[in-house]
Parts: C-alpha cells; structure tokens; sequence
C-alpha cells in the first residue's frame, strides 16, 4: 500500500490561495500576520494533516534543543533521581531529553551512542557500562565539538568533564548517621567496578 504524501506548506499556499511564505510565518504566529490569516492557516493545517518537519529544521538551525542521555540502567533509586533532576533543568530552558540504557554492556552503549549522534542531539550526559575500557566509540562527539559530560561511573582522562559525588563525605555522613542511631559495629564492603571507572553505582 502507497504511503499518503507529506503535506507541506506549499499545499496549503496553494489550498488557501496565498504565499508560501505567508503559511511559513502563519504557522510561526508571526507578528505581521493578520489574526483571520492564521486562523484560516491553522485550521487548512490542521484539516490536511500538516506535520511540522523538526529534522529540517533542526538541519537549518544547527540544533535540535535535545540532550541525549546514556545509562547503564533505569532501575535504581539513584538513576530514576539523576533523570528527575536532569529532566527539570533541561526542560526549564526549552531542551528535551533522548534517554538510551546500556544495560551495562559496551555493545550497547556504542549502538546508543550511534543514535545520539545521528539524533543530532546538542549534548550527551553519560553514565558509563561496566564493560566500557576506552573511550574511543565518543570521538565522534569529541570531533564534532559536541558537549560530553561524564557522571557518577565515569572515566579519568584528559579534557573530560566529571561530575562524581564526593564519596568521603558521604561516607562520613552515613557511617555518622548509624552512629547517632546507636549502631557499634559498622561494616563497609568496597568492590571497584574497573580499574579505568569510578562512581557511585
């Protein structure tokens, strides 16, 4: 079956009997544009089935107001909260998010990687895969002058941006805080999960 053919803005100039690039400003609620004129672009829009291409766009304007996320998983307490906090502020200045987990697997982490990138998406936040030993599947977005940062389990090398908790105080704060609730006898059991990674997770 034929798929049905992509309504532009030149089918509806042609159904309302106007310029394209009145419909093209229409559409934008352009200032000098009369108000009857919009109604009858929106409505024609709406009718025909008219779909904002937000790839062009993003082609013309050289961003997409999207971040891509990498994660090795979602179902943690502390991932879901990094999200909800990353969530917030990109969204409070417009952006939005493309979320991919690795499921700790390097594979993966590279076919997400793949994605982000042709996503075009303006910056990449990651949490490494256990199974990651180099960077070299991101140099793709270190070329191309793309914004990459690294959190929680990430990677030492020169010219990376990492945001890690400080684990000293957290773990003076914890062991304090079962002090206070009268515990003697705390233990604690600390397993790296690279010799090239460091985190939290």
């Amino acid at each position: 079956m034929k798929g049905t053919k992509e309504v532009t803005i030149y089918d509806i100039a042609k159904f309302l009997n106007i310029s394209p690039s009145t419909v093209s400003r229409g559409l934008k609620d352009h200032p000098h544009i009369r108000k009857e004129t919009k109604r009858r672009i929106l409505n024609a829009a709406h009718e025909m089935g008219y779909q904002h291409n937000k790839f062009a766009s993003s082609l013309r304007q050289k961003r997409t107001n999207t971040i891509g996320v990498i994660l090795p998983k979602m179902n943690s307490y502390f991932m879901a909260t990094a999200i909800a906090g990353i969530e917030k502020v990109t969204s409070s200045f417009g952006y939005n998010l493309i979320i991919s987990q690795s499921q700790e697997s390097a594979k993966k982490e590279m076919s997400g990687i793949t994605t982000l990138y042709n996503s075009r998406v303006d910056g990449l936040l990651v949490s490494l895969s256990f199974d990651t030993k180099n960077l070299e599947p991101f140099n793709i977005f270190f070329r191309k002058g793309i914004p990459l940062v690294f959190f929680d389990r990430v990677f030492e090398c020169d010219g990376c941006a990492n945001i890690v908790i400080d684990n000293y105080k957290a773990g003076y704060e914890a062991t304090a805080h079962l002090i206070s609730q009268g515990c003697k006898r705390i233990i604690h059991r600390w397993k790296p999960s690279s010799k090239c990674l460091q985190g939290s997770s």
